[in-house]
């Protein structure tokens, strides 16, 4: 199969898993996880009217961003974001997906400020509780939600999170379930700039049981794009 035929393929299994979800396909969100893929590759599987990109790397997402402009795309960043690359991601970034700590919040704020503008944001949550990962524990997340909520140059539009890595179906079902949890006990809040209408989690190996489970945006890369050299535990580390 081409890029573009597994593109529409995985997007067909998308709308039949929302279909027997009792979800409207229309609801859910594919985005491509393009980590280590040229723009050449990726202008394959911009098969539809808008096109959701995202980067896990500030480099790949100031190298490619600019090449893949104007081809009907809206780009996100989901890898950690240090904030001494705030600046830079922001040239590029429509959302980023992986706001996890107040600092952060106050680096991007900062900028968005200078720039006059705002900026479409979901918070990260560790919901496997794995220490190699970043994201805000979700016993701290209505701290941070709060805090968010006070910077009126963020929208806070859901929460993201991870799979466990290598986990068993079960333990994967249970970090998507804690997500929705999380995302429930902070709607009850009606917290300022928050919609908390976006749940993002699910990659290749359980988009489905992501979508099963609530998911509006799935982060598909390989099941598209072929294996990576690097495990993902590796692109979710901005320091490697």
């Amino acid at each position: 199969m081409t890029i573009s035929e597994k593109t529409k393929a995985i997007r067909n299994r998308m709308d039949i898993a929302a279909l027997k979800a009792n979800r409207n396909p229309n609801d859910i969100k594919l985005i491509l996880a393009t980590k280590t893929v040229e723009p050449e590759v990726i202008r394959s599987a911009l098969v539809f009217e808008k096109n959701f990109v995202a980067e896990n790397k500030v480099q790949e997402l100031t190298r490619k961003a600019p090449q893949l402009k104007g081809d009907k795309v809206e780009f996100h960043f989901i890898g950690h974001l240090q904030t001494n690359k705030v600046k830079e991601v922001l040239k590029y970034a429509d959302y980023i997906q992986s706001v996890d700590r107040k600092g952060l919040v106050d680096t991007l704020h900062k900028q968005l400020s200078a720039e006059g503008r705002t900026l479409n944001i979901l918070m990260q949550v560790n919901t496997s509780y794995e220490e190699s990962k970043f994201g805000v524990s979700p016993d701290e997340a209505e701290a941070l939600a709060k805090y968010i909520s006070q910077h009126e140059t963020l929208h806070l539009n859901g929460l993201m999170t991870i799979g466990k890595f290598g986990g068993t179906y079960s333990e994967t079902q249970a970090c998507f379930q804690l997500l929705c949890a999380v995302r429930n006990q902070l709607e009850t809040l009606n917290l300022p700039n928050a919609k908390l209408t976006e749940l993002s989690m699910g990659m290749s190996g359980d988009f489905e049981l992501a979508i099963e489970t609530g998911s509006t945006m799935v982060r598909i890369g390989t099941a598209i794009f072929g294996e990576r050299i690097y495990p993902d535990s590796y692109y979710w580390d901005e320091n490697k």
